[in-house]
């Protein structure tokens, strides 16, 4: 690509952003109402209302809904910063500015020699795809903190750690992003950082563990992979309900608790399918760390007994960090990624009434979308295995530059990772 075409694709990558998150402030300012429930309503009632009770210096130790980590607290308070406008609309642009954060960090990283802009392509498209809710939830800010502690990767450990320390404290999730670091300064720095933030919270704050209470006593929400099988059962005779309860709309009623249990057992599965990856692998390039914290998170968001639409943004939000890379393997899942935000969108908010109520249309909508997660996360965490961990079958033809070094595993991972610091710098 010469520098005309260059500069004509980056003009229409920024227009596009522009066009897109306009419409999105549209919405969420109601000057355009979105099809569907307000998604506003959790800034407006839920959000404001926890803001009202943090800033009286303790956690809402009343309200089941509250089950985030301490450091979720900084988000709900921080529209007290832009302190001239309301609550509702200071959180709007705040979600609007961690949305052009993102922005700025994948073009940085994108027009550096040897990477690629398709990465910020992703983020700009994906985002609106998943339509009004990303700037109605903090999610969006999580993610911002989770690209910049990914994008500083194997060029500087200890700063990935501490954001990725400091993500986890907001919103437990960014620590998957470590499943690929092999320094130790990295693991340090991000236990650090949350050890410090946590001892913080919890001498300056009352409650701040009550989320681990609400949270281990949440159902199945209506949108996950497991409540396909009451979405079914509902249709022959199941006699359970569809709640509100603790903050989401869940199944509540028979054989609810085994469903439950067997997403906790998928996650376990997958946590030990990531451990043995990690003991396995030794071929590391310079996108294996956000190769592997894709598929973590992948991983952990299919299985989860919660699959919220906001949760999507995270992916996508990872997805662009790995396109970032020319040789990353993920595009596939990166493109069903892409797919299966369109169609949250049409689960949640536009039908949502259709996905609660169980009927045709909700249950295909749920299908589609929880099969193209299932799907992305096979295909990537396929990729990720044959691109890092060495065939047993063969011999490694000689040469090559990504097999064992002599001294076994553990020395060839130092001096791969070595490689990909300078290829990656």
């Amino acid at each position: 690509m010469d520098r005309t075409d260059g500069t004509r694709s980056l003009t229409g990558l920024l227009a596009l952003w522009g066009l897109t998150r306009l419409l999105l402030l549209l919405s969420v300012f109601k000057v355009y109402v979105f099809p569907g429930p307000d998604v506003t309503n959790d800034v407006f009632v839920i959000y404001q209302g926890w803001y009202e009770v943090l800033r009286t210096g303790t956690f809402p130790l009343d309200d089941v809904t509250w089950q985030y980590p301490p450091a979720a607290a900084l988000a709900i308070l921080s529209p007290a910063l832009l302190f001239f406008l309301d609550y509702a609309q200071a959180f709007f642009v705040l979600a609007f500015l961690a949305d052009l954060a993102v922005l700025a960090l994948l073009l940085n990283a994108g027009l550096r020699p040897g990477r690629t802009v398709r990465g910020a392509w992703v983020w700009v498209v994906g985002v609106p795809l998943l339509g009004p809710t990303v700037y109605a939830r903090y999610d969006v800010m999580v993610t911002a903190v989770a690209v910049a502690a990914l994008l500083a990767g194997a060029r500087r450990p200890r700063l990935m750690g501490a954001l990725a320390g400091f993500g986890a404290v907001l919103k437990v999730w960014p620590v998957l992003l470590l499943i690929g670091a092999v320094r130790r300064r990295a693991w340090a720095a991000a236990a650090v950082t949350a050890g410090v933030l946590v001892a913080l919270f919890a001498l300056a704050m009352p409650g701040a563990f009550a989320f681990l209470t609400f949270q281990r006593e949440r159902g199945t929400e209506v949108e996950s992979l497991g409540a396909l099988v009451f979405h079914v059962a509902r249709h022959f005779g199941w006699d359970g309900q569809v709640l509100l309860n603790y903050g989401s709309v869940e199944f509540l009623g028979p054989y609810v608790d085994v469903v439950s249990t067997a997403a906790l057992a998928l996650t376990g599965i997958a946590f030990g399918w990531l451990l043995l990856w990690r003991l396995m692998a030794t071929r590391l390039v310079p996108h294996t760390l956000t190769d592997a914290a894709f598929v973590a998170v992948l991983m952990f968001t299919t299985t989860s007994r919660v699959i919220s639409p906001q949760y999507m943004v995270w992916l996508v939000g990872l997805a662009a960090v790995c396109l970032c890379f020319r040789r990353t393997g993920m595009r596939v899942p990166a493109a069903l990624v892409l797919l299966a935000s369109f169609v949250t969108m049409l689960e949640f908010p536009l039908w949502f009434s259709h996905v609660v109520a169980s009927d045709p249309l909700g249950v295909t909508l749920l299908f589609v979308r929880n099969g193209l997660l299932v799907l992305a996360t096979v295909v990537a965490a396929r990729e990720l295995w044959r691109t890092s961990v060495p065939r047993t079958d063969r011999r490694e033809p000689a040469g090559r530059t990504d097999a064992v070094p002599k001294g076994g595993p553990l020395n060839g991972a130092r001096r791969l990772t070595s490689r990909a610091s300078r290829e990656a710098g």
